[in-house]
């Protein structure tokens, strides 16, 4: 009998079909709530497969105590800075993700944020609810327009390709990008442009992160790398909260030293630093960039095949290292 652990509520369609996978016994936290380091501890004990979330910090005191029965995590999402993957090469566990699956979802939502920062949705909607509309008025929530405008991003992995995609063929936008290497294809299809980091910064009118959080990407965009943007300019993050310093971006939106910012993830999640929750120029979302049926639906059942190939073969073909 193999024993798994889904330490947080998932879609039933999808608890429900591990269950059924065959010599399988699941333990279940059927509800939203986050478990703690204590309670992860105590739950991975006699485990041979954990389904985990990235809330859920799955870190080398809690890889320890798994160590003699545990086999094998399987994060259900793209990334996996909640896992210390170290901790478990080190004990032969496999770890796996859910890549592609997302792609097209984040990618979205991060256009998604571009246009309501550029064309001050939020504050239209806040506008209007608050019963300020009175007639039509010619410089009233003035934003810049998309079109034609340039777009740096920041990581061209299989998120950012398919935001430059929405960008060049959606809104015939400039690229430039940055990165470890060169990208051949968005340089062909899409007539990107590779650039450093200050050419980018200094340049786009729009800036997407899309980088993988690592000690080199922590802060990757700090106090002087805001300041190298344009007054006019847009920054937009749905990768990592830690890769930008929040700090230094609420001083830099309060001083509208850039026009606007659009985030789904924060530096101290899921607490947002205090002075942006009272500035009109930032967008913020709950971490709901992946959030579409199609993303969530694409999760689970890849989650569902790396341990169906786990259990049959023992090998497995998203693993992360």
């Amino acid at each position: 009998m193999v024993n798994i652990l889904i330490t947080r509520k998932i879609p039933k369609e999808f608890k429900d079909e591990i269950s059924k996978l065959k010599d399988v016994k699941t333990y279940y936290n059927d509800s939203d709530k986050v478990l703690s380091k204590i309670e992860l501890i105590k739950a991975v004990r006699g485990m041979n497969i954990v389904v985990s979330l990235l809330t859920d910090k799955i870190d080398r005191d809690v890889i320890e105590a798994g160590s003699e029965s545990l086999k094998y995590i399987a994060n259900y999402a793209v990334g996996f800075d909640n896992i210390d993957i170290e901790a478990a090469k080190e004990k032969n566990i496999f770890v796996t993700n859910t890549p592609d699956i997302m792609t097209q979802a984040v990618a979205e939502h991060a256009m998604a944020l571009m246009l309501a920062c550029a064309r001050r949705i939020i504050e239209g909607d806040r506008f209007m609810r608050e019963g300020k509309y009175r007639y039509w008025m010619p410089e009233l929530l003035l934003g810049p327009e998309i079109a034609g405008k340039t777009i740096g991003i920041v990581g061209v992995g299989r998120i950012g390709q398919a935001l430059a995609e929405i960008a060049y063929h959606g809104f015939g936008m400039k690229i430039l990008y940055h990165d470890i290497k060169k990208c051949e294809d968005i340089e062909r299809n899409l007539q990107a442009d590779y650039v450093s980091l200050n050419h980018l910064l200094e340049e786009s009118d729009f800036v997407s992160l899309h980088v993988p959080l690592l000690p080199e990407t922590k802060h990757m965009i700090g106090r002087h790398e805001l300041s190298e943007m344009k007054k006019t300019a847009v920054l937009i993050n749905t990768s990592r909260g830690p890769v930008v310093d929040e700090i230094a971006l609420a001083d830099t939106l309060e001083e509208k030293q850039i026009f606007a910012a659009g985030i789904d993830v924060y530096e101290f999640e899921p607490n947002p630093v205090a002075k942006l929750l009272k500035l009109n120029n930032i967008v913020m979302t709950p971490h709901i960039a992946s959030a579409t049926e199609e993303a969530r639906k694409g999760m689970g059942e890849c989650v569902i095949r790396n341990i169906e190939d786990f259990l049959s073969s023992g090998k497995i073909k998203n693993n992360v290292y």
